[in-house]
């Protein structure tokens, strides 16, 4: 008996074949609400590097690209961090809401490859964990380069991606990213403070700064 395709690759290559990089996140989003489906990074917890990482916030603006659920966003705001909360998907933004009823967070669709301007250079800390992977590499480069857009000076910024040099290649998604592909975060005034391989070399987790 053949295995069934994971829903997310199946939205995903049906979207890209007519020419959208994203609109299947909000399809993967809302067939999940009705069952039918499982977003295969959401795990009801916050993510466990950023955790580990997670330091004071004292009020400053905290970006969370891809909030998804919102387990994230939650565990900034709770450190202190004034924490706006995006997702391309309007399903996965009222997920989030009704999960957090009382929340601080500002939970708000956009799209990172068209973003608000006046994010530009808004936030102290930026946190891109396990999103852009998703995205095939013909759009990578505009999402990067809004990701850095994203960054006040001064301020932190974290980028987490699958590794393609420790991980076999699949048909995707996600994508996993070349090292290059993380470095050129590093752009329009955006440095590299640093840049390993962690849970035993299947992701990347970067530092920058500008």
């Amino acid at each position: 008996m053949t295995t069934p395709e994971p829903a997310d690759r199946v939205l995903s290559r049906a979207s890209l074949a007519e020419g959208s990089p994203t609109r299947w996140f909000d399809e993967l989003y809302t067939a999940a609400a009705r069952g039918e489906a499982e977003v295969p990074w959401t795990r009801g917890a916050p993510n466990a590097d950023l955790a580990d990482w997670v330091e004071p916030g004292e009020g400053r603006r905290a970006l969370v690209v891809g909030s998804a659920l919102g387990d994230d966003s939650e565990l900034l705001a709770a450190a202190g961090w004034a924490v706006t909360g995006f997702d391309v998907a309007p399903a996965a933004v009222e997920a989030a809401r009704a999960r957090f009823p009382e929340s601080s967070v500002d939970y708000v669709v956009a799209d990172l490859l068209n973003p608000p301007a006046e994010w530009h250079q808004a936030f102290d800390l930026v946190v891109e964990i396990i999103n852009i992977q998703a995205m095939p590499r013909d759009f990578r480069a505009a999402a990067i380069t809004s990701l850095a857009g994203f960054l006040a000076p001064g301020g932190t910024m974290l980028v987490s991606e699958v590794a393609e040099e420790n991980v076999a290649p699949e048909p995707g998604p996600p994508w996993p990213f070349s090292r290059a592909e993380i470095e050129s975060v590093a752009q329009d005034g955006v440095k590299l403070l640093s840049l390993e391989t962690i849970r035993d070399g299947a992701r990347y987790w970067a530092e920058f700064t500008r």
